[in-house]
């Protein structure tokens, strides 16, 4: 792994010449003048009024008062990091854009992650698509592929977007819910308007609940266009997919972090970066030469529809890694303005009807947000390519523009900036006729066997989460003809899950489906498939006076040694004393965390110490809580009796040696390997098809 500061960055460098740093300063108003009190107002005697000569109050609260923008109508709350992209395998001979050809380049990138529904104060944890969006700052000027972690959309025609948002917002009345679809006015709107349900399949599965940034995939959703040097193009659908693989929380785990920690995918990203354990993506892409346009059974063009891996595989060709923190939220994350139609030579759009109005959408949204034109002047959005234009004036213009002439054709300043030349952008000349009229394409008819295919690709486990979360989704409703009309569509996508879906929210399960069930599936589409890994991953390790040192030692530093980070928790802060006599540091106070922020819990032997932690209500839940999210559960020796204490049945303990069972990794005496089971049980992320009903928690 290349570290960030031994790698040219032209993007940092640029960066670097607009940062301020308050070290070894004297305090200045903002015309740099020093100041010698700001605590107290200039006023007329101690208790007499404050007077208008202090210039510097009042410019210290008028700048206060002006310090918000509006956030973002969708993608508000949003989290970033810099980094770089690095490309395997040139694709030159299907585009000219230089970072898709050129394998000796390094190309900075800025990548903000973000739910949708949610206001900038919403917890990151709620069920909804996650943004993600990357910014390539290369040497052909700025590429932004904006995208999410599901390559579907809600809708076909970008004249639908403000409906689709004003739906699944908080209800106009009250404000109410905040980050989350589960109401009426969101479900009205999916059961009048079938293409919403692939991708409702999509958002009510775990995909709308990742365990994190870094094992999260993204995709560019719509169909975009490559061209080469001759003008030949080729269709194409970009892709990320996590090194650690794409995993996901529980469902009630998601709503009890919202509470302990709603910054719980922020800080996550925030503090592997900081620790170095940078998150990477494989950089992918599905081709389609474009006489292949019409092979499929669907429209490329149309955003609701996947081209399944099984029939284009997906393409690795790159590796994105983000490994640097912004040094100000405000400045970078908050600031960063993403636009869709910013391509470079050698990408082009197509006639996808939402990616259209996206072209105008993206743009218009700033001017508002940033406060007019100049937005692509702030230094997260300013390209390192040289930017030359006639483009002049307007609110908070940074740059000073010499010369006479800010029009062409123009003789005053020698024709310059010049048109043309080597690297211009070429739009591929596509012949383009037909009749002015408002009418969907018939090849986009189609609303329901994709969303088939995901149900079909599911684990049996995912299968009851999706159940779960439209049960939950539309027991929120309060309309039972809403309820009653998204059973009739779910019908059409398998007639099994709409009648387990009408069973849990009390309407008339249908007598028949609306269609058969069409039998194909795509495994790509399945978590259950995907990779594990331990890096990165918290453990939990529960100790109290008596706690086994050794114990602790050995089993921590073999999970630190596969990458994951130990905390060792206590009923208070300072440190536990050991069963030898020594004493061991206490990482956080159990009050102040909870299971729902670990991935994996370690109970240590020591007589005293688990008969301390199993007379602790706190303790006790933990584990039993653990449990029920399907996480792995390592105990040993006396510590296997804080498990029986939560309750845990039904799972197999060790009499002797070391026991794994659907992640609860037991051990009795020394040896049988009990390190290397809990860390493939830690790896699996979780055993979801644990017996865990009869554990309350």
């Amino acid at each position: 792994m290349v570290n960030p500061a031994d790698r040219e960055d032209r993007k940092q460098e640029q960066l670097e010449r607009r940062r301020v740093s308050p070290e070894d300063t004297r305090l200045t108003t903002d015309q740099g003048i020093r100041v010698d009190d700001t605590d107290n107002s200039l006023s007329a005697g101690e208790r007499g009024p404050s007077l208008m000569d202090d210039f510097h109050l009042r410019e210290k609260i008028t700048h206060f008062d002006h310090e918000r923008i509006p956030e973002r109508v969708v993608h508000a709350r949003g989290a970033g990091a810099y980094g770089h992209f690095r490309l395997h395998e040139s694709l030159a001979a299907y585009t000219t854009a230089e970072f898709l050809c050129d394998t000796s380049l390094t190309t900075p990138v800025f990548v903000r992650f973000s739910t949708v529904a949610g206001s900038r104060g919403s917890a990151d944890t709620v069920r909804d698509v996650r943004g993600f969006a990357t910014k390539f700052y290369t040497r052909q000027g700025n590429f932004d592929l904006v995208g999410n972690n599901m390559p579907v959309f809600f809708i076909q025609d970008g004249i639908k977007f403000p409906d689709f948002v004003h739906a699944v917002k908080p209800e106009p009345p009250n404000e109410i819910p905040q980050a989350s679809s589960a109401h009426d006015t969101l479900w009205d709107f999916v059961q009048l308007q079938p293409e919403t349900m692939h991708m409702m399949m999509w958002l009510m599965s775990d995909r709308a609940l990742p365990r994190s940034f870094a094992m999260m995939q993204g995709f560019g959703v719509h169909t975009f266009r490559l061209v080469n040097a001759e003008g030949r193009p080729t269709f194409v659908k970009f892709h990320w997919k996590p090194r650690l693989g794409t995993h996901s929380l529980a469902w009630d785990e998601t709503q009890k972090i919202a509470g302990k920690d709603p910054d719980f995918n922020r800080r996550d990203l925030w503090d592997r970066i900081e620790a170095g354990d940078f998150p990477e993506y494989e950089f992918g892409v599905q081709l389609v030469p474009a006489e292949d346009e019409h092979r499929f059974g669907f429209d490329l063009l149309d955003p609701t529809k996947i081209i399944p891996e099984e029939e284009v595989p997906v393409r690795p060709v790159g590796t994105l890694t983000l490994d640097r923190n912004p040094d100000n939220f405000f400045a970078e994350t908050e600031q960063v303005a993403f636009h869709i139609a910013n391509v470079v030579p050698g990408i082009d759009f197509t006639n996808d009807p939402l990616l259209q109005a996206r072209l105008f959408s993206y743009l218009d949204t700033q001017l508002i947000r940033l406060g007019g034109p100049n937005f692509p002047q702030l230094p997260v959005n300013r390209p390192v390519a040289e930017v030359r234009n006639h483009h002049r004036d307007g609110y908070h213009q940074t740059d000073v523009h010499q010369g006479q002439a800010s029009y062409h054709k123009n003789s005053l300043s020698g024709g310059c900036p010049a048109v043309g030349g080597e690297g211009s952008f070429t739009h591929y000349q596509e012949r383009v006729d037909g009749a002015k009229i408002r009418k969907r394409s018939e090849s986009f008819a189609d609303h329901y066997s994709q969303a088939t295919l995901f149900w079909n690709s599911m684990a049996d486990w995912e299968k009851e989460h999706i159940v779960g979360a439209f049960r939950f989704e539309l027991g929120k409703c309060e309309h039972k003809h809403i309820r009653e009309g998204v059973v009739e569509r779910l019908n059409h996508v398998d007639h099994e899950l709409a009648v387990q879906v009408a069973d849990g929210v009390g309407v008339e399960p249908p007598k028949a489906p609306m269609s058969a069930n069409h039998g194909r599936g795509s495994p790509a589409l399945s978590q259950a498939n995907a990779p594990g890994s331990v890096q990165g991953r918290k453990i939990a390790i529960l100790a109290a006076d008596g706690v086994d040192s050794a114990a602790v030692a050995a089993v921590g530093d073999a999970l630190k040694d596969a990458g994951a980070v130990c905390e060792i928790l206590a009923a208070k802060d300072g440190f536990v004393q050991a069963a030898n006599g020594g004493q061991v540091e206490v990482t956080r106070a159990m009050p102040t965390v909870a299971s729902v922020l670990y991935d994996a819990v370690l109970v240590p032997g020591g007589e005293e110490s688990v008969r301390t932690l199993a007379g602790d209500g706190d303790a006790v839940h933990f584990v039993a809580e653990a449990f029920v999210h399907c996480k792995a559960i390592g105990a040993l020796d006396a510590g296997i009796g804080l498990l029986e204490r939560a309750g845990i049945t039904g799972v197999q303990f060790a009499d002797s040696g070391t026991v794994s069972d659907t992640g609860v990794v037991t051990g009795r005496g020394p040896g049988g390997g009990f390190s290397a089971k809990l860390i493939d049980a830690v790896k699996a992320h979780r055993h979801w098809t644990r017996d865990k009903a009869h554990v309350p928690a």
